[in-house]
């Protein structure tokens, strides 16, 4: 049976959720967008993943930082300040009256088009602002049991072609990569980049340990993830030796612990990697005193008010 690091447990309250549209708050059957929008016909916009703890969005300045950075390469006008998009971030997590265990998908489009053309000018509105907040949590199986990955042929594309540092809404490289893992009976894709290292995952970011250090990627073929740059953080907090570098499947296959981190999960073990145990396959000391590091770090983030 396959899983995944986005397996949640279900809450039926997320069925009378209101969700943000433009700023208006609507139900779920009438959240909707134009067939015209720039983000419907081609992908064409910006998104972040968010959490909600204790009334607090998480590490919230990051994000925004990491959306207006991927906005400004396209060249999008996301239309809001930082300051009055985080103050509509909070107007809807207040009008569901939410405060923790939230998932929240903030998605920015260029905006409606007058026709269905990629050129932007063809761009007749201000950008699409939407905003669906959740009670989404991981199931505990997938924080203590992990997950098995697939190194899949579809390889992260060099920054000329898709530069993964833009987190864009043209997610197809990440979905066939998805699709391959599964067909072969894996919960999630191990990518590599053009020359053969161990990148990223189709929806997370990597870690491996060996020997008490703990190692990922250099970073130039993947997204700059916001909990993989807390975990790195916390590592060098705690006097954990970390290295951002190059590795290859071999030193993956032998190591003695794996591990995926995500905004959704934070850390999720990964037991197994195209058929090779990690380790004992059990999740390793070190990813789960890594798990409680993280955790203590979002509760100083979001302390209880």
């Amino acid at each position: 049976m396959t899983t995944s690091t986005h397996e949640y447990e279900t809450d039926p309250r997320n069925a009378d959720v209101l969700i943000s549209v433009n700023g208006e708050l609507v139900t779920r059957d009438k959240a909707v967008v134009s067939v015209f929008d720039s983000g419907f016909v081609l992908g064409d916009g910006v998104w972040e993943g968010l959490r909600l703890h204790n009334g607090k969005l998480a590490f919230i300045d990051k994000h925004m930082e990491r959306l207006w950075e991927g906005a400004k390469a396209l060249d999008m006008d996301i239309g809001l300040t930082r300051e009055e998009l985080v103050e509509r971030l909070y107007e809807t997590t207040h009008a569901n009256k939410m405060t923790t265990g939230v998932h929240i998908r903030l998605m920015v489009t260029r905006g409606v088009k007058a026709t269905p053309y990629q050129d932007p000018r063809a761009t007749i509105t201000p950008p699409t602002i939407v905003i669906i907040p959740e009670y989404k949590l991981p199931t505990e199986r997938t924080l203590t049991q992990g997950i098995r990955l697939f190194t899949v042929h579809v390889r992260r594309a060099p920054p000329d072609v898709l530069d993964a540092q833009i987190n864009n809404h043209s997610k197809l490289n990440c979905i066939l990569a998805c699709i391959q893992a599964t067909k072969a009976g894996f919960d999630e894709a191990l990518m590599l980049d053009p020359r053969g290292y161990v990148a990223t995952c189709n929806s997370t970011h990597f870690f491996i340990v060996r020997k008490g250090e703990v190692w990922t990627s250099s970073g130039l073929h993947c997204l700059r993830g916001i909990t993989r740059g807390n975990v790195i953080e916390v590592c060098r907090r705690h006097d954990i030796p970390v290295f951002e570098k190059d590795f290859s499947l071999t030193q993956v296959y032998s190591a003695d612990e794996a591990f995926v981190t995500g905004t959704f999960a934070g850390l999720t073990p990964a037991r197994e990697v195209d058929g090779r145990i990690i380790g004992d396959g059990q999740r390793g000391p070190m990813t789960e005193r890594l798990q409680g590091l993280f955790q203590a770090l979002i509760g100083e983030e979001c302390p209880p008010e």
